[in-house]
C-alpha cells in the first residue's frame, strides 16, 4: 500500500504581552474552563469538520461561531492560520485528498492543545478495538474523531485482547487455528504472524514500555491461568505467579517497566494486584467492590479499571501506591468495561453496551462522549501511546 507523506510545519510567533494577558474562557455546565475558538467557514469542509470535532472532544476548547479568543482561518497561499492569545500557528495546506486533509486537521488540533492549553493532544493517535457482528469479531483501528476506521482482520471468528506494540503493530489473541494464540499484526500492511501458541489458554499480551518483554496469561503446563513474562526477542518465558486453584488475567505494565498490574480471584473476588516482574513480590491494591477488573496503567502512574459496586459498574482511577483510599469513580453507573488511557494522561476510552465513549477523568468534567458510530458492537478498546 502506497503511503502518503504528510509534512506539516508549524510556526509559533509570540506577539505582545498585552495580547497574551487577554484570556477568554467559558465555564461550561461541568465547571471545566474551555478556550473559545472560532473556525472560519473559508476552510475546506473536510478539514473544518475534522478540526472542530477534535477540538471539541479534546476537553480544552469550546467552539463558537464568532468572537472566539482564537480564530482559525485561511491565509494567503491557501495555508491555515491560527491566531489569538498572543500566539500564531501556520499550517501549510498541502492536502491532495480528503484523507490527507483530515490528517492535517488532527495534527493541527494536537498542536493547538499543546500551544494554547499546555496539554498533550490525542487527535493523531489511534484506538484499536474489536468490532463484533454475530459470531464474527474483527480487529479494527480508527481515530478518536470517528474517522478513517479500518478493519484489519477478516477471519470471521473470535479475537480478543488487542494491545499496541509500537506505533503500527498490535498483539491480540486470535482463534484462526482453532485454539487461542497470540498474533502480531501490522496495522498498515495487514501482514500478520503467529507470535506465541502454547496450547491451552494463551492471552492478555501486554508489552513493556521498552518493548522488550510481554506479560501474558498461560494455562499450560500449569493447569490454571498464571501470569508469565516472555522475552520478545529470545522467546523465553518466566512464570511470575504460582497460585494453585486461582485464576489470573488482564495484565498491564506499569510506566516504569518494573511492575505489572493484573486481576486475580485469589480472594474469591476479582481484585487488582501489582507484582514486581523481577522479585515476584506482589501486593493487593483493591478491596472495595465485588469486582475490580480491566486495569490499564497510565504513564502518569494512575490505573484506570472497572469496578462493580452495588450491582452497577463504573470506571474508576486509583493510585496504586495508596490503594483503595485513592480510588475515585469517574463515571455514572452503567455497564462500563475496558478503560484505556489516552496519550494526554487525562482521558480514557471505555466501552458501554457495545459503544465506545471518551471519558474525562478530571473532577467536574463533561459527560462521556460517544466516539464511533458503526454497525455492530465495539468492544475492548486500546489506545495507542
Amino acid at each position: 500500500m502506497k503511503k502518503l507523506l504528510i509534512i506539516a510545519v508549524f510556526s509559533i510567533v509570540t506577539t505582545s504581552l498585552f495580547a497574551q494577558s487577554q484570556t477568554i474562557v467559558d465555564v461550561k455546565g461541568s465547571g471545566a474552563e474551555k478556550i473559545l475558538v472560532t473556525v472560519d467557514s473559508s476552510l475546506s469542509p473536510q478539514f473544518k469538520r475534522t478540526l472542530e470535532r477534535n477540538l471539541a472532544i479534546s476537553g480544552n476548547f469550546r467552539l463558537v461561531t464568532k468572537g472566539g479568543s482564537i480564530l482559525v482561518s485561511s491565509s494567503a497561499g491557501g495555508n491555515v492560520l491560527v491566531e489569538g492569545r498572543g500566539k500564531r500557528l501556520t499550517l501549510p495546506m498541502n492536502a491532495q485528498d480528503d484523507k490527507t486533509s483530515r490528517m492535517l486537521a488532527r495534527q493541527l488540533s494536537d498542536k493547538m492543545c499543546e500551544t494554547y492549553a499546555q496539554a498533550k493532544g490525542f487527535a493523531s493517535s489511534q484506538i484499536a478495538f474489536i468490532n463484533k457482528k454475530g459470531r464474527s469479531e474483527e480487529l479494527c483501528v480508527g481515530y478518536p474523531d470517528g474517522g478513517d476506521i479500518r478493519q484489519i482482520t477478516r477471519d470471521g471468528t473470535a479475537c480478543v485482547g488487542p494491545r499496541w506494540m509500537g506505533k503500527n503493530a498490535i498483539l491480540y489473541t486470535g482463534y484462526v487455528n482453532g485454539a487461542p494464540q497470540i498474533f502480531e499484526i501490522n496495522t498498515d500492511s495487514g501482514v500478520r504472524k503467529m507470535k506465541w501458541g502454547f496450547g491451552g489458554l494463551t492471552t492478555g499480551a501486554s508489552v513493556s514500555p521498552d518493548g522488550s518483554t510481554a506479560a501474558v496469561i498461560l494455562s499450560k503446563p500449569f493447569g490454571n491461568p498464571e501470569l508469565c513474562t516472555i522475552n520478545i526477542g529470545a522467546g523465553t518465558w518466566k512464570r511470575l505467579t504460582v497460585s494453585r486453584d486461582v485464576n489470573e488475567g488482564q495484565p498491564a505494565w506499569g510506566p516504569g517497566g518494573k511492575e505489572i498490574v493484573y486481576v486475580s480471584d485469589e480472594t474469591r473476588r476479582l481484585n487488582l494486584f501489582v507484582i514486581d516482574a523481577a522479585t515476584k513480590s506482589k501486593r493487593r491494591i483493591t478491596s472495595t467492590g465485588s469486582q475490580n477488573v480491566d486495569p490499564d496503567w497510565g504513564s502518569d502512574g494512575r490505573i484506570a479499571y472497572t469496578t462493580k459496586r452495588g450491582g452497577d459498574f463504573y470506571i474508576a482511577v486509583i493510585n496504586p501506591a495508596d490503594g483503595d483510599k485513592s480510588a475515585r469513580l469517574v463515571t455514572e453507573p452503567g455497564r462500563w468495561e475496558h478503560p484505556s488511557w489516552a496519550p494526554n494522561k487525562r482521558h480514557v476510552v471505555a466501552e458501554r453496551d457495545g459503544v465506545l465513549y471518551l471519558i474525562d477523568t478530571d473532577e467536574n468534567a463533561d459527560k462521556p462522549i460517544r466516539l464511533f458510530t458503526i454497525p455492530g458492537k465495539c468492544i475492548t478498546p486500546t489506545w495507542s501511546r
